[in-house]
């Protein structure tokens, strides 16, 4: 490493210029292909799936995204003349509108159903001509805006569905902003000096740009959602700052000890940087361990976010030493110019808050670890709670189009009204054209259906669609145990005997398939990163207990997240004042994003950590020495870096768009009891009371193990005839090695 920061410190311009012709050239293969974004939650080999191939098969025309325009007059009905005539009017030129392939209004025969009982409400189903992600932004809006044309007074016109919701989405805004000014802020405090505290910025923006940039290149060549970015934005301005403000201040240290700035900036890359490296090689696994669910919606976000992490990590050890050479002696504060001016070289001894509070866990570490126990669980007891979907329009924020269009379509026809299920029927015969109307009529008697619709079947045709309405919302967990009741009995009892063939799809019954197959794959994904982590911290640490301690604090940091999440989005604990809507489900792919990323993060922490602790205990043997040294050293430094991390991850809480805001609270609240709690307080603390066996491992392991060291080479230990530390003292002392 140390190699790789000379070089960058004595072509640091070249160094800069690369990164900034990186950035700009990618910027600009982009800006002339642009991006290709899915977010089709469809999963193979589920009914709903197999629902949504037959209908591109058999009936093209219906099988694009549906959306809806509704309507509702403040006086009179909606079959006044004047309201009629406006509407026809709008729905004749959607109909005509690009990307539109049908449109069903309710002035037909047909349409009768599509008028509410009390006349005022009334709605029409537009037909785009593919999925709502495949469906162009300007052909969408061009409707929205034919649409919200015909408002008048007293006549309120909304949108809904998909392909609507999908121009609501803004990625991007202030949130980063927010993010970065809370993160310049914290570091401008810790370092006293904007020019290092300017540096984590500038690398973590170059890392995150080259990374968004090239999620859009990618989503030519993989199916990636278009929440991707805002991901890879939020985990990478958090692990980008985070690792740049650690190789930071080990550089710092070496220019007080008197170190020349290249010789400081290769020193600082050969023991952070190290750190570093292994920190976002851990995050990197973590997050490229979703690929093992082979769901193609999750695998984008996990290719993303792991490429924006590595650009991080690359831009912390080749772009920041290049920084830290053009920037030189003052990226010290003018205090430390000025004492390192009148009383030379040297390192102090640790001193402050932190280092006295290391001791305090040393004196009593058993109260210390109960009370930090007992406050993660009880932070984490909401989890027991949790209950995954997917949230609908109602969760959005009241003033877009589609929460108004929801709110309507509710009022006037019943929550089920904006989520029906959609049954595909392959009915081949006369005989199973009969089976199909018999389980009709079936369903118009069931418990939890408002009513049915079925399409009648044209001489031919070998395919029925059937539309189901529930009484309950979408994300209700009775919608979904209605999905089970159609699928386990209701359509089984009908196909007995006959050719009938009945799949239940729509968009409500793909969210509950994505859900449920995620579940059944959770605890393999868990097992796996559990396994990779701990032999990850056996190699860096040559350890048994180190990493099963680390393991069972990041379940602990997990319990956090969930626990926070479930109170406020799913018991509905201030959704509406952060602009995410009411109570609803947690989103279904949001454990397996949060637990990659936390494991990833937690796991930084515990290397960062445990690394001053193990780097002292190569020296001294002195379990409780290196314990106590390593808590103390890295306190600050930590500290600061998980509020930097914490801040980040809290901006993105108010950017009106719940899947993200969940990442954000979840994270954020994790991230700040995962530091002061968990590796201030409950780490330290077992491992005094540990010992020396928290750095056993057996003959035979050690082995088998590669070898790598994280901390870099070790120092030269001290003379015995070393004299008292005074500020002056020489790096290599034993206290002030950090």
């Amino acid at each position: 490493m140390s190699v790789l920061a000379r070089w960058c410190h004595r072509h640091r311009l070249v160094t800069v210029l690369l990164w900034l012709g990186l950035l700009v050239g990618l910027g600009a293969v982009s800006g002339a292909v642009g991006t290709k974004y899915s977010d089709s939650m469809a999963m193979p080999a589920t009914e709903s799936s197999r629902a949504m191939d037959l209908l591109k098969e058999q009936m093209p025309a219906a099988a694009g995204d549906t959306d809806t325009v509704v309507w509702h007059t403040a006086s009179g009905t909606v079959n006044d003349p004047a309201v009629k005539d406006r509407m026809t009017a709008a729905l004749e030129s959607i109909a005509h509108s690009p990307s539109v392939a049908s449109v069903s209004g309710p002035y037909t025969e047909r349409g009768a159903q599509q008028i509410s009982a009390d006349g005022t409400t009334a709605y029409a189903q537009v037909v785009f001509t593919g999925d709502a992600h495949a469906v162009p932004k300007a052909d969408v809006e061009h409707v929205i805006d034919l649409a919200e044309q015909a408002r008048a007074d007293g006549l309120d016109v909304q949108l809904g569905g998909q392909a609507v919701q999908n121009t609501e989405t803004e990625v991007g805004g202030t949130s980063e902003i927010i993010g970065i000014v809370a993160a310049l802020v914290v570091m401008t405090l810790v370092f006293r000096s904007a020019w290092a505290a300017a540096l984590p910025i500038l690398t973590a923006v170059a890392g995150v740009g080259t990374g968004v940039i090239g999620t859009g290149l990618l989503s030519h060549g993989m199916s990636i959602a278009s929440v991707a970015p805002t991901l890879g934005v939020l985990v990478g301005l958090g692990v980008g700052i985070d690792y740049a403000l650690f190789i930071v201040n080990r550089h710092r240290k070496g220019l007080m000890a008197g170190l020349s700035v290249q010789d400081a900036s290769a020193k600082a890359l050969n023991t952070s940087g190290r750190a570093v490296l292994f920190a976002g090689l851990t995050v990197v696994i973590a997050l490229l361990g979703m690929l093992i669910l082979g769901m193609g919606f999750l695998n984008g976000m996990a290719v993303s976010a792991a490429l924006t992490v590595a650009l991080t990590v690359l831009a912390a050890i080749t772009l920041l030493p290049a920084l830290l050479g053009l920037l030189g002696p003052r990226v010290l504060s003018r205090a430390q110019r000025r004492r390192l001016a009148e009383h030379g070289p040297g390192e102090e001894h640790a001193a402050g808050f932190w280092p006295r509070w290391a001791a305090e866990v040393q004196a009593r570490p058993t109260g210390k670890a109960l009370v930090a126990l007992v406050l993660m669980l009880a932070v984490s007891l909401p989890v027991l709670s949790l209950r995954l979907g997917s949230s609908d329009a109602g969760n959005n924020p009241k003033s877009s189009t589609s929460r108004q269009a929801y709110d309507l379509m509710a009022d006037g026809f019943g929550p089920g009204s904006n989520g029906p299920l959609l049954l595909v029927a392959e009915a081949p015969g006369a005989a199973d054209q009969a089976a199909l109307t018999g389980l009709v009529t079936e369903l118009e008697g069931m418990d939890g259906v408002a009513r049915v619709a079925a399409a009648p079947m044209q001489d031919g045709q070998r395919v029925g669609i059937v539309q189901v309405v529930p009484t309950t919302s979408p994300q209700s967990a009775k919608t979904s145990e209605l999905i089970t009741e159609l699928r386990e009995r209701t359509v089984p009892a009908a196909e007995a005997g006959t050719g009938l063939r009945v799949h239940v799809g729509g968009a409500t019954a793909t969210a509950a398939d994505f859900a449920d197959v995620l579940i059944s794959k959770l605890p393999l994904f868990i097992g796996i990163i559990v396994g990779l982590g701990c032999l990850l911290m056996m190699v860096a640490f040559r350890s048994l207990l180190v990493p099963l301690i680390g393991v069972a604090m990041n379940l602990l940091t997990m319990g956090v997240a969930f626990g926070a999440i479930v109170a406020v989005f799913q018991w509905g604990w201030g959704s509406e004042a952060l602009g995410v809507g009411a109570a609803g489900p947690v989103e279904a792919f949001a454990p397996v994003m949060i637990i990659a990323i936390l494991f990833g993060l937690s796991m930084d922490y515990q290397v960062f950590l445990i690394s001053r602790m193990h780097e002292e205990w190569t020296h001294t043997r002195d379990n409780h020495r290196a314990v106590r040294v390593g808590h103390g050293e890295t306190g600050q430094v930590i500290t600061a870096a998980a509020v930097i991390m914490a801040c980040v991850f809290a901006a993105f809480l108010f950017g009106g768009q719940r899947m993200i805001a969940e990442f954000g609270l979840g994270l954020a609240l994790a991230v700040l009891l995962d530091v002061l709690v968990l590796r201030m307080v409950l780490v330290p603390a077992l491992m005094h009371r540990f010992g020396a066996a928290n750095w056993w491992l057996p003959g035979w392991l050690d082995r088998l193990l590669p070898h790598v060291s994280v901390e870099g080479e070790p120092d030269p230990a001290p003379a015995a005839t070393a004299t008292v530390l005074d500020a002056r003292e020489p790096v290599g002392a034993l206290d002030a090695r950090r």
